[in-house]
């Protein structure tokens, strides 16, 4: 697959809640996840897709979406794009709402995704 054509998959999975499923077709065995906080105590980089899996896991079994919206990406020369997440939900242990907009930067090399930043 080529940039846009992995970057278009990934916004459809997300949009079609498939993106846990999406992990072996886009990302490569080894590709690291980055967020800009420790918000699971998993610590804030995850190596390699079932680290990443795992964070799925973790957002799914802590977290209950109630809306929110996946831009289109916006690809940035031949290894790079980037998608916007706006998400609304509520925390399952307290039941506490919560709002929350995000950048997310994926590295593409190879046909696959090789890294992933999130900034909020």
């Amino acid at each position: 697959m080529n940039l846009k054509e992995i970057a278009d998959e990934l916004v459809a999975g997300c949009r079609e809640n498939r993106a846990k499923a999406n992990l072996d077709k886009l990302y490569a065995a080894d590709a690291i996840s980055v967020e800009a906080v420790d918000a699971s105590g998993m610590g804030r980089e995850a190596h390699g897709r079932d680290a990443i899996r795992g964070k799925h896991d973790w957002w799914e079994s802590s977290t209950e979406v109630t809306g929110g919206n996946v831009s289109d990406p916006m690809v940035h020369g031949e290894d790079r794009f980037a998608v916007i997440f706006e998400v609304q939900g509520k925390f399952k242990e307290s039941g506490e709402s919560f709002d929350m907009r995000e950048v997310a930067l994926y590295h593409v090399a190879d046909g696959k995704i090789v890294r992933e930043e999130f900034f909020y």
